[in-house]
């Protein structure tokens, strides 16, 4: 499976493209290619679902598998420098539903930041764009006000699991 597979979705990004972006990262991530993954967890993401959707009960919205996927690929595959890549995802959204897709790209961002805290920032796109990197008390306030009840309480397993390995 590639990615291109996910153009079969078209412009619906509701239950069907979340489980296809999910089953495309793990193709991905099996064939040995976790930057493409990483991206596909990025679209899984940004669909368009209800807090209600049925598929949620099955499939919660993946940050352990986004932290599973940092922590351990190998180190000969190219993953780039995670905590970049969702700065820049966070701070160059538009579109419908810019807002909670933005504080999702926070939330994998601080957890890129628990899994290698060496991971340097682009401090010049911090300073040239005037952009404060925001804390964990603001992720959690915007993800509680833009995000599906119970998004926080999962995130938050996910780091305390982090912070104990």
């Amino acid at each position: 499976m590639t990615a291109a597979v996910m153009k079969r979705h078209g412009e619906n990004r509701g239950p069907d493209f979340y489980l296809g972006a999910l089953t495309c990262a793990q193709s991905l991530w099996l064939q040995g290619l976790p930057a493409q993954a990483i991206l596909q967890l990025d679209r899984a993401l940004a669909a368009d679902l209800s807090a209600e959707a049925d598929i949620l009960s099955v499939h919660p919205l993946p940050y352990a598998p986004m932290a599973w996927l940092l922590r351990h690929r190998r180190p000969d595959q190219f993953i780039g420098n995670p905590r970049r890549h969702f700065q820049h995802l966070a701070t160059r959204l538009t579109g419908p539903r810019a807002e909670v897709r933005c504080w999702r790209a926070w939330a994998c961002w601080w957890m890129s930041r628990i899994i290698d805290p060496t991971l340097p920032a682009d401090e010049e796109q911090l300073a040239q764009e005037s952009i404060t990197e925001p804390t964990l008390t603001e992720i959690e306030s915007s993800l509680n006000r833009f995000g599906h009840a119970g998004e926080v309480a999962l995130w938050r397993r996910v780091i305390s699991e982090l912070r104990t390995k």
